[in-house]
């Protein structure tokens, strides 16, 4: 320490508090580090009991939040785990082609509780092997992998939805979720797509382990309809 420098006494500690009245307003922060008085001790000894107690109740106060936004994240977690068990056994329930394209395209958006849902398929013409149904969107080759920019999953919030994905549905979708769905190495690029009217439901940093497993799920289910090794 410079001998310049100034040493620091309980009268210089009160005398700057009484040119700063607002200091500990200012900077509540230093609170934690006092020790204030139990009682008061007489005229003229302020009684930090009261602040104390605000503090405390305020403490609690910020407990029961956290304990609540806890509470709420894990029920929303189990709410969105059954929604994907009860979307993995409606996928495996399917009994014919035409029903296992209507769960993608029809029931999973009810079971996920999304406004729609499309199956997106690359192909270089309208025609793509194997698949003959309606409910599936066509896109042009390079289109998927141009979106996706290498990524497995997209998560997206308040956005405008894309035409070329939801059709008629597009004016809907404030948010989506894009799941790549590789069938096999001999089928053209294919994702999932869900969107919702909600422009919050979907956005980045959301665990995304469960829908993938869903999309893995979906995944093997082409191959033993079409009959293709992976």
């Amino acid at each position: 320490m410079s001998d310049n420098s100034k040493t620091i006494t309980e009268d210089s500690v009160i005398a700057f508090l009484s040119e700063n009245p607002n200091f500990l307003k200012d900077n509540p922060q230093v609170c934690d580090l006092l020790l204030p008085p139990a009682t008061v001790q007489g005229k003229g000894l302020a009684d930090f009991q009261s602040y104390m107690i605000e503090r405390l109740k305020a403490d609690k106060e910020e407990v029961i939040e956290s304990t609540r936004e806890i509470v709420e994240n894990a029920r929303s977690n189990m709410n969105n785990q059954q929604r994907i068990h009860m979307g993995v056994l409606r996928v495996l329930e399917a009994t014919h082609f035409d029903e296992f394209i209507h769960c993608i395209t029809m029931d999973l958006a009810a079971t996920l509780n999304v406004d729609i849902s499309v199956l997106v398929i690359e192909a270089s013409g309208t025609d793509i092997p194997h698949i003959h149904q309606n409910g599936i969107r066509i896109l042009p080759e390079g289109t998927i992998n141009e979106w996706m920019n290498g990524k497995t999953i997209l998560l997206q919030d308040d956005i405008s939805g894309i035409e070329a994905i939801y059709g008629g549905g597009a004016t809907l979708v404030r948010s989506q979720i894009l799941l790549r769905v590789d069938i096999s190495m001999d089928t053209p690029p294919a994702i999932l797509a869900f969107g919702s009217r909600d422009p919050n439901m979907f956005h980045e940093g959301q665990a995304t382990d469960q829908i993938i497993f869903l999309a893995r799920v979906i995944e093997r289910c082409f191959r033993s309809w079409l009959d293709i090794a992976a």
